[in-house]
């Protein structure tokens, strides 16, 4: 059976897929592999055998998690005991952690707002564990994805058995007493106390950094370098995986046999403490993986001739014995770029490593077979890939592996047994950390680098994944003529195909994007022709103490824009239009002067910009981006759309609102209106100049407030369909029911961001159809 593992993983891989995702699609696939392997692989009646029962093991299994996949505790329920079982999260003034009710056997996500930079400190400082508590709060269900590309929060913590968010109001350790520790928990407490230990000991930098490569928590590192790592494409490093558990392991086994302890002992040993290991760093998948692996090998060593496990084998098994008992991780990203990439490593290492003798070619080929093989869940996830990741590994694996891990270990232990360490060494081992982190800025703000086709759909991910396919095996095949010109052949379809499709397809759209209590309209034209953004959306922020801020606060235009925007495809806005200075307009359009190519700004011709404006004026002078302030009779045209607008007058001077940039649209056969927040006073103006206006699609004015859409101006453009972009459950009440009313009483189609997510219209050419992203 050695070698024939893979296969057998394949086959439990699809059975979770089938039962997990989408039954019909994946059981043809599985019709198909089954005849390949029978042709191909010249699998015997009994190895088809154990792998059809395998399929059927594991589409049961997942069946069994999707069916037990639900919340047992009541709506309505409110007092809780609570046995937490994770480290608190603290950012700012917001504490997160995850507890199991002990009535229902269910796990919750307790939040609590913290009253105090004294009560802040006190709970930070405190291990939650060994503690049975009594609670009392409100259960909500997580939020939900309401746009295209956006993160399903929900979805995420269904993956993890989580169904529930519990709002507390008070101190959750208020009413708690002691239970006797069980050894899972004292290991637990154990990698608490370590993690402070290291806050406590050692600079900011080299703390947040030594608890996630020792401890696998990247909770204190900063957010913004956390991004860059994820930029670089070199995150992966940040994550205690198989090089790491690997030389870790390598390091005590040596330090082992020369202390005088015999092999035999040494692998005992290890076998033992590599579940406490995996406890220890947190349980990641990448942790598990790694330990599966190395503890398989290591009963190989120790059973010596009676078991012999090639490397495909223990990726194999381990890979099934992790699906197995938790089928629901397969959706994991963690889980997903582990295996792909370590068995793209290992199955390219026979035939394609050994062709390169030099150290650095190797490791240069290994970064692009790993590369190539996280490419399409990179995409898919996070719809960009950094094209200087196989650059950035270059540098940085030899950075981490033979500097970081062995530093930052014998520091740790130093201080550990001394109580103190020496400065020098930790001058010295800071400077290396800031240059890097330097280095690592700077390449993560090389946007040359960055590729952005977009999230790929289905089909696209299958196209991907034979064109990775058939790179590898020409690249592992033998010497022939045309063999680089295939090779470079591939690789250039590789990394345009879906760039491609996005330039050849005919279709457009006007999207109205969920920002909440705020406006974001993209204009996305076919064949890429165009891509005008009408606002932004923005986050309003309040004064807060200090304590209290959070070390990335959410923000409308990172958060929501510009992962819809990527997830299309578009890097490039050829006109943002920018309504008006109110925040909720324009405050996220920082993010987008940052994260995309932005070719022209519009502003209202206004006397007296607010500060926002200011701001965004200032970083567009720096880009060299043009700023045009517009008034009305400016119009501009694009093959079959039109843009002419209506207000404001030139150098208005009234109040914001009244000001908003108001313009008329055909785009896809259909007359708009987007007005931004345009009052009743400045509508009237509009329907007085333009008596014969008429529109089939009216942008509701100020989230549906009853300070617009006035009756005269609904009355005589009498639209066919409004979209109000207003936040759920916001503050102001928005849209008002008298909107409404007026609205229905022309028998106007109306659509809200607050029920129902994105608003789309797609069309091609003069025919189009309007769809929410919920249903």
């Amino acid at each position: 059976m050695n070698g024939k593992y893979l296969y057998f993983a394949v086959a439990a891989l699809l059975g979770a897929l089938c039962s997990l995702v989408s039954l019909l699609p994946f059981l043809l696939v599985t019709s198909i592999y089954l005849s390949v392997l029978t042709k191909y692989k010249r699998f015997r009646k009994p190895e088809l055998f154990v792998a059809l029962v395998i399929f059927a093991v594991f589409f049961l299994a997942g069946e069994r998690s999707e069916t037990n996949n639900k919340s047992a505790i009541p709506k309505a329920h409110t007092n809780f005991i609570l046995e937490y079982s994770q480290d608190p999260k603290i950012d700012g003034d917001l504490l997160q952690v995850q507890a199991v009710d002990k009535q229902f056997k269910e796990k919750l996500l307790i939040r609590y707002q913290l009253k105090s930079l004294e009560e802040k400190t006190a709970l930070h400082n405190k291990s939650f564990y060994s503690c049975l508590c009594k609670v009392s709060g409100i259960m909500e269900k997580p939020s939900i994805a309401k746009n295209p590309n956006s993160f399903d929060y929900r979805r995420y913590l269904a993956t993890k058995e989580i169904y529930w968010i519990v709002e507390i109001q008070e101190n959750p350790l208020q009413h708690c007493y002691t239970l006797n520790p069980s050894p899972l928990v004292v290991i637990k407490q154990l990698r608490f106390t370590g993690i402070r230990f290291l806050e406590k000991n050692f600079p900011p930098e080299m703390a947040s950094l030594s608890a996630a490569l020792i401890f696998g928590d990247r909770n204190i590192l900063d957010p913004e370098l956390l991004g860059d790592y994820q930029k670089t494409g070199i995150v992966h490093l940040l994550a205690i995986s198989g090089l790491h558990v690997s030389l870790l392991i390598g390091m005590v086994f040596y330090i082992g046999i020369r202390c005088g302890l015999t092999r035999q002992f040494m692998t005992n040993f290890l076998l033992i403490t590599l579940p406490v290991y995996v406890i220890l760093t947190g349980g990641s998948p990448s942790v598990i993986r790694a330990a599966l692996m190395i503890f398989l090998i290591l009963l190989t060593v120790k059973w010596k001739s009676r078991i012999k496990l090639l490397p495909i084998d223990a990726i194999s098994l381990g890979f099934i014995l992790f699906l197995l008992f938790t089928p629901l991780v397969i959706f994991d990203i963690g889980f997903q770029l582990s295996f792909s990439v370590s068995f793209a490593i290992i199955l390219s290492a026979p035939h394609i490593l050994k062709k390169y003798r030099e150290n650095g070619t190797r490791m240069l080929v290994t970064s692009t077979a790993a590369q190539l093989a996280a490419l399409p869940l990179l995409l898919y996830h996070f719809f960009e890939v950094s094209m200087v990741g196989i650059l950035a590994n270059l540098l940085f694996i030899p950075l981490f592996s033979f500097v970081y891990l062995p530093g930052l270990y014998i520091l740790f232990f130093i201080q550990l047994l001394f109580g103190k360490t020496p400065q020098i060494l930790i001058d010295l081992l800071l400077k290396i950390i800031n240059l890097s982190n330097q280095l690592i800025d700077f390449l993560a703000n090389f946007s040359f680098g960055r590729f952005i086709p977009g999230k790929p759909n289905m089909i696209m991910l299958i196209i991907y994944l034979l064109l990775i396919l058939a790179l590898f095996l020409i690249w592992e095949a033998g010497a022939y003529s045309k063999k680089r010109l295939h090779l470079v052949g591939l690789a250039v379809m590789l990394l345009t195909f879906q760039s491609c499709w996005n330039w050849l397809n005919p279709y457009g759209d006007v999207t109205m994007i969920d920002v909440g209590q705020g406006d974001s309209i993209l204009i996305h034209l076919p064949h890429g022709k165009g891509n005008y953004l009408i606002d932004t959306g923005g986050t309003i922020g309040f004064g807060e103490e200090k304590w209290s801020q959070r070390t990335k606060p959410f923000e409308v235009g990172r958060d929501v824009v510009v992962p819809y925007l990527k997830g299309k495809g578009i890097t490039r806005i050829d006109k943002l239009i920018l309504t008006h200075g109110d925040m909720d307009h324009i405050g996220g359009a920082i993010s987008i002067l940052t994260e995309l190519e932005v070719k022209q700004i519009l502003l209202p011709s206004v006397t007296e910009p607010s500060e926002t404006e200011r701001t965004i004026i200032q970083m567009a002078k720096k880009q060299g981006i043009p700023v045009v302030n517009v008034s009305a009779e400016d119009h501009w045209k694009w093959n079959e759309s039109e843009f002419f607008v209506l207000s404001p007058e030139e150098n208005f001077s009234g109040e914001r609102n009244s000001g908003s940039i108001a313009f008329i649209a055909h785009i896809g056969g259909v007359n708009w209106f987007f007005g931004g927040d345009l009052d009743q006073d400045g509508e009237e103006k509009i329907i007085k100049e333009f008596p014969n206006l008429k529109v089939d699609v009216l942008k509701a004015g100020h989230h549906g407030s009853k300070t617009s859409s006035a009756e005269d101006f609904i009355q005589q453009i009498k639209p066919q369909v409004a979209l109000i972009s207003a936040g759920e459950k916001n503050r102001f009440g928005h849209p008002h029911q008298e909107v409404l009313n007026r609205l229905n009483d022309t028998k106007t189609i109306i659509y809200r961001t607050d029920l129902q997510g994105a608003i789309t219209y797609r069309f091609y050419h003069g025919n189009g159809t309007f769809s929410t992203y919920l249903p």
